[in-house]
């Protein structure tokens, strides 16, 4: 897999690309941030990993236009801007992982490879559950034939759930599975997007369909 890293500090990026090297991956930095979204476009990278700050772009405008242009490439966002809102943000813009500076290389490690794992994941067979359907190709999402309009973290966490269905799932298993990351100040995170998905199903199926386990997390089930 072909990684791209737009990190405004020189030191800092090629920190990342030598490390990530080592671990047999293919990096490339590109100090000019409108050339590196131009090679996202052309299909050049399978993981971007990025700063918010940035030279030329705001790193969530970045995110938000690939994502506006149905571009589902893993995003790994990377950067000293740590507090909630900050983090929604990022991932309401469309990002897959939050990572807060200074980090940890063995951590980005398990980050990238786990988003990697996901991709290929991704491009399996479709999940059904309870009419919802999801195409994990088209990234789209159905109850019957009536489309639910989800954000990217919305999807991530729903296609979570329909692959363990009727099974208990913990906050930390979510912050692991879809955030790559350790529960922390992640579980409002966490609970705030549980919150969004249950709502959007609940308008056009009239089920929750995703119920709270009382100190342990969630559970997908009927009823």
């Amino acid at each position: 897999m072909k990684i791209l890293v737009l990190e405004p500090q020189i030191i800092i990026a090629d920190f990342i690309k030598r490390s990530l090297e080592r671990n047999d991956f293919e990096v490339e930095m590109v100090p000019d941030d409108e050339d590196g979204y131009r090679r996202i476009l052309d299909g050049a990278y399978g993981l971007v990993i990025l700063d918010i700050v940035l030279k030329k772009i705001d790193g969530l405008t970045l995110v938000r236009e690939l994502r506006d242009r149905n571009t589902s490439i893993p995003i790994l966002i990377l950067t000293g801007n740590s507090a909630t809102e900050d983090i929604v943000a990022g991932l309401e813009a469309g990002a897959d992982g939050y990572m807060k500076k200074p980090f940890d290389f063995a951590e980005l490690l398990a980050r990238v490879k786990a988003l990697q794992c996901r991709s290929e994941q991704e491009r399996g067979a479709k999940l059904h559950f309870a009419g919802i359907h999801l195409d994990p190709v088209s990234h789209k999402v159905w109850f019957n034939e009536t489309l639910i309009k989800l954000t990217e973290k919305e999807y991530d966490l729903l296609h979570f759930f329909l692959r363990h269905p009727n099974q208990v799932v913990t906050r930390n298993m979510l912050a692991e599975e879809v955030w790559q990351t350790g529960l922390g100040s992640f579980t409002n995170v966490i609970d705030v997007y549980v919150n969004y998905l249950r709502k959007k199903i609940f308008m056009v199926m009239g089920n929750k369909l995703i119920h709270s386990v009382r100190g342990v997390g969630y559970i997908l089930e009927e009823g």
